[in-house]
């Protein structure tokens, strides 16, 4: 069907929708943030550009030919459901929240597909825009497993019913023997470590082969869990070409592995295929800095949610207090939220606030993410004054004064929790501001006091 005089400006197919009326178990529904401006025009015609993404996610292009058939158009090009105009004092700018649903039937669960659809040539088209969410439909979710093990799966493993998990992070991140690695994990598990993974850039190099690897490691593993009697599990990074990828997770299965390290940077199907295949029966943590190079342009919650889907254990997050606190204080937190809101009967995911974390920040991160969270550390474990056991100590010191409810520098005080007292003098710790109640004056703020005695 070709475009003709007297035809509406705006296609009917395209906009006369509402998120109550669509088929939500077969489209997905993208929820986008878009700014525009145009110095100097003072007439911006923000649904032309939004059909423009809509139909560039889908069905057509710029120029609209005979057999893209408004029947094409109902059956699979995106529609808008919602749009939220976003007030600007400038005149030359329109700014929106803005809703697509894409019908799954273009591609049902095929997820290379479904990323150009909602996370496509759209970046091309307006000048600011940002994918905030996705809203999965049931149809297409039902072909996908989700975590293997997850939140209740990883606590079962470990025999921890309800406290976080420590995680060191294997340093440096290149360059170390297998036995060298195998050596400082013994460290850390004896001192109470519960995770221990190789960096996201450990790869197959002239001196270490992660075969080597894993038959060091599981072997510190071995000999800690008869010292301490915990075993601690280690995810042994297999990140590889995708063609060798999944017998390359299949083969460490079979040298003894009990967790799996894989970055974003194979892509969400690679994930997919290694989590979903029965016979790998392991953990899987997927390392997410590949993502980095997409925060303007999807929200962290987004690849958190898709991470879900594909079947990651444990995904490492953004956190405000890191060393890099890459996105806000709430869209950090909203990772947590969305990898553990129920979602389909999917197991419940780990997030993993990370980055230049130190024993000092434990009340904060449990405080905010509560206890099923994984913390992860290098530095600010291996790099405890007291060498690589009393930086594992140092954290599990530090979970434990949360749990007990004791200040972190009173429980430091005590005798026993001297790699604590270590830790807290070499890094310090902090405390969350609070914010004061909205709408009043600080006069009439509550204030505590003490009533006195009868």
């Amino acid at each position: 069907m070709k475009e003709t005089e007297g035809e509406r400006v705006h296609d009917p197919v395209i906009f006369q929708n509402s998120l109550d009326g669509i088929d939500m178990k077969n489209n997905i529904v993208a929820t986008y943030y878009m700014s525009d401006r145009l110095p100097g025009v003072d007439f911006i015609d923000h649904y032309k550009l939004i059909e423009s993404i809509a139909i560039e996610g889908s069905t057509g292009s710029w120029q609209r030919v005979e057999e893209e058939s408004d029947e094409v158009r109902r059956m699979l090009s995106g529609k808008l459901v919602g749009y939220f105009e976003i007030p600007e004092s400038d005149e030359f700018t329109k700014s929106a929240v803005i809703q697509l649903a894409f019908p799954i039937n273009a591609w049902h669960d095929n997820v290379p597909m479904m990323l150009l659809s909602i996370a496509g040539n759209c970046f091309a088209y307006s000048q600011k825009i940002r994918l905030l969410d996705v809203a999965f439909p049931e149809n297409m979710v039902k072909n996908f497993i989700g975590p293997k093990f997850g939140v209740e799966g990883t606590r079962k493993l470990l025999g921890i019913s309800d406290r976080p998990l420590s995680l060191h992070i294997i340093k440096p991140k290149m360059g170390m023997t297998p036995k060298q690695t195998g050596d400082q994990v013994y460290q850390t598990a004896i001192g109470g470590a519960d995770m221990a993974k190789d960096d996201e850039m450990t790869s197959d190099t002239y001196n270490n082969d992660f075969r080597d690897r894993l038959k060091y490691v599981m072997d510190a593993v071995n000999r800690a869990e008869k010292k301490t009697g915990k075993r601690l599990i280690y995810f042994c990074s297999i990140t590889d070409e995708v063609s060798k990828l999944h017998d390359k997770a299949r083969e460490a299965v079979e040298l003894g592995a009990n967790g799996l390290l894989i970055t974003y940077s194979v892509g969400l199907s690679a994930i997919r295929e290694v989590t979903s295949d029965p016979d790998i029966n392991i953990p899987v943590m997927v390392h997410n800095s590949h993502m980095i190079a997409a925060i303007n342009a999807i929200s962290w919650p987004v690849f958190t949610k898709l991470l879900r889907l594909c079947g990651a254990d444990q995904t490492l997050t953004p956190t405000y207090w890191s060393s890099i606190p890459m996105v806000s204080l709430e869209e950090g937190l909203r990772c947590q939220h969305v990898a553990q809101a129920p979602f389909f009967g999917f197991n419940k995911m780990w997030s993993m606030p990370a980055a230049g974390t130190y024993p000092g920040l434990a009340p904060i991160l449990m405080s905010e993410y509560g206890r099923d969270i994984i913390i992860p550390s290098g530095g600010g474990m291996l790099g405890h004054p007291d060498g690589y056991t009393a930086g594992a100590q140092a954290w599990q010191q530090a979970i434990a004064s949360v749990m007990e409810g004791v200040p972190l520098a009173e429980y430091a005080r005590r005798p026993e929790n001297k790699a604590l007292r270590r830790a807290l003098e070499k890094w310090g710790y902090l405390e969350r501001p609070t914010t004061p109640w909205l709408r009043v004056a600080p006069k009439f703020h509550p204030k505590p006091f003490k009533l006195g005695e009868d």
